[in-house]
């Protein structure tokens, strides 16, 4: 039976738990003391990622790592490297690999974003994508579903978890609903054109970015898009609770986010106060407290989820 990357993922959430690890690692989330054993900060955030990959993985405390291109970028040429070589680690793992690229453009630059990360050095399961162009710039994204690409998945935008995401998810259009709705039927659509390759699927090749902060959308988007598998950030730092995250993991599912919350996990562990204030915490105490904080993280989730 074919599978495509979104199904293998929606699988894995319901054997590993919803969290998904954000690998949003700022070489300023590495106390000082760590940063200077390590011959850069970028070589220093790959030890941490490895680490963190390691230990969730062996936990099963997740089922995927989202990985944030833009704080690799910012570490230049060697960041690129270093985010090639965590796609590889969470590849590696057995857990989704999800680059977090939110590209979108015209159909010949998103072919080419496209053949950029979806093989070659930071090839990867699946990505995010920013339909605000238009739809036609989603095709050359979702052509990698098929089987004989690779059966590659993405999440498009749909309601976000800033504040702002009410300047343009929320507008109504003058032929009735909100713009986010177009949205969520265009992805339900391909979900719908894409059952032809795959028969047996439980969501669709297309997953939404649906953020934790939106208590009020919640359940009616859960409900509207039942088939459509969902990435949910703003969990934990962002303020966003269990309870909307449980919300939005009914029917089809999907994977709650959770980067900083996890990151700087060890600023919060009370068995690490006493290093933190001497200064004399290790990669293995970060990255456990990391692992730690994943493990409450799932139980936290799973527990709000079982209450509803």
């Amino acid at each position: 039976m074919n599978k495509h990357n979104m199904q293998l993922l929606q699988e894995l959430s319901q054997k590993n738990g919803p969290l998904c690890v954000g690998l949003d690692t700022d070489p300023s989330y590495i106390p000082e003391n760590i940063l200077k054993t390590y011959e850069s900060p970028a070589a220093a955030v790959l030890a941490y990622n490895k680490a963190i990959i390691e230990r969730v993985a062996n936990d099963k405390s997740a089922c995927c790592f989202k990985v944030q291109i833009a704080y690799y970028e910012a570490m230049g040429l060697e960041g690129m490297k270093v985010y090639s070589e965590t796609l590889k680690a969470v590849r590696a793992s057995g857990l989704m690999a999800i680059s977090d690229i939110k590209r979108g453009d015209i159909g010949a630059t998103s072919d080419a974003y496209a053949k950029a990360h979806f093989k070659g050095d930071f090839e990867t399961d699946i990505i995010t994508i920013n339909p605000y162009m238009g739809f036609d710039t989603l095709v050359p994204f979702s052509k990698w579903a098929a089987p004989e690409m690779g059966g590659k998945g993405a999440f498009v935008l749909l309601c976000t978890s800033n504040p702002g995401m009410t300047d343009i998810e929320h507008q109504e259009l003058k032929t009735g609903g909100l713009l986010l709705e177009r949205v969520g039927n265009e992805i339900a659509r391909i979900g719908e054109e894409y059952k032809q390759f795959y028969a047996d699927q439980t969501c669709g090749v297309l997953g939404a970015v649906v953020g934790a902060t939106q208590e009020a959308d919640a359940r009616y988007l859960r409900d509207k898009y039942a088939d459509t598998f969902f990435l949910i950030p703003g969990y934990g730092a962002q303020g966003g609770a269990a309870r909307i995250a449980a919300t939005l993991l009914d029917k089809a599912g999907g994977a709650v986010n959770s980067s900083r919350g996890i990151l700087c996990a060890y600023k919060k562990d009370a068995e690490l106060a006493g290093k933190l204030e001497a200064g004399t915490l290790t990669m293995a105490d970060i990255a456990d407290a990391a692992a730690r904080n994943s493990i409450f993280s799932k139980n936290d989730l799973l527990g709000a989820k079982a209450s509803l």
